[in-house]
């Protein structure tokens, strides 16, 4: 199936590394316009020069989504150089406080994880919602996740997070359909990503678990899949899909 995503204006959050910076790479290279929002700088930056160098239409802003100043500023300013806005893909997210129990949990990590992921999910989808309402057309991913909606993460704060962002995604879902809006959520597993990388490193220092840490760094799943389920969901193509999606 030959998917054209040529002149499609995009916004991807946290698309500096994991997941996001393979969803960046694969809507450029089909001819998509992409805005990148994130805060790791030098990563962001490094992906922005070596795709204009290839003469693709990318530019990078830092926006940190918890921030609702920030977001509506890097909104408008995206919006206004991508002259529209098609398509939102909010990956930005962290995952902290892995395997620690629940009367160990700091409250500091629980306020950052839920700020991030969901508060982070919320603003952007409030502020480009608010585009797409205008327009009557757009779709928007959200990340979620199986340990949010099964209930098996290794930090409360993380699998609660994701299962809010769950949560919002089928209530987006719900009020913007009206508008021609498609909302879903993705729900990847475990992925070769630098988040999940450090979230099993540090099971298995609280742990000394080497074993089940090399287990499972042998299965994590490759990002560039995850990217492109992710692409088609964004395509007319997907028109017809519904809700949440979830990935190995």
């Amino acid at each position: 199936m030959n998917i054209d995503m040529k002149g499609k204006k995009v916004i991807v959050t946290g698309g500096s590394t994991g997941i996001g910076r393979e969803v960046v790479k694969i809507f450029a290279e089909n001819q998509a316009k992409v805005a990148i929002f994130d805060v790791n700088n030098e990563e962001g930056m490094d992906l922005t020069n070596e795709l204009n160098k290839q003469n693709l239409d990318i530019r990078y802003w830092n926006v940190d989504v918890r921030d609702s100043n920030q977001v509506s500023g890097g909104v408008l300013a995206a919006t206004q150089w991508l002259e529209g806005i098609d398509i939102l893909i909010n990956l930005a997210g962290v995952l902290q406080g892995a395997s620690l129990e629940i009367d160990e949990f700091p409250d500091e990590i629980w306020d950052s994880v839920i700020s991030i992921n969901l508060t982070g999910s919320y603003l952007m989808s409030k502020h480009v919602g608010s585009l797409m309402k205008k327009q009557k057309s757009g779709t928007i991913i959200l990340t979620s996740s199986g340990a949010g909606v099964l209930g098996s993460s290794s930090s409360f704060a993380y699998g609660s997070s994701k299962g809010g962002v769950h949560g919002l995604s089928l209530v987006l879902e719900d009020k913007l359909s009206k508008y021609g809006i498609r909302v879903h959520d993705i729900l990847p597993g475990s992925v070769d990503t630098p988040l999940k990388n450090a979230q099993i490193e540090t099971t298995r220092d609280i742990t000394g678990n080497q074993t089940e840490y090399s287990k499972i760094k042998k299965v994590l799943a490759n990002p560039k899949g995850v990217a492109n389920i992710i692409y088609f969901m964004c395509s007319d193509e997907a028109s017809l899909l519904k809700g949440s999606i979830r990935t190995a």
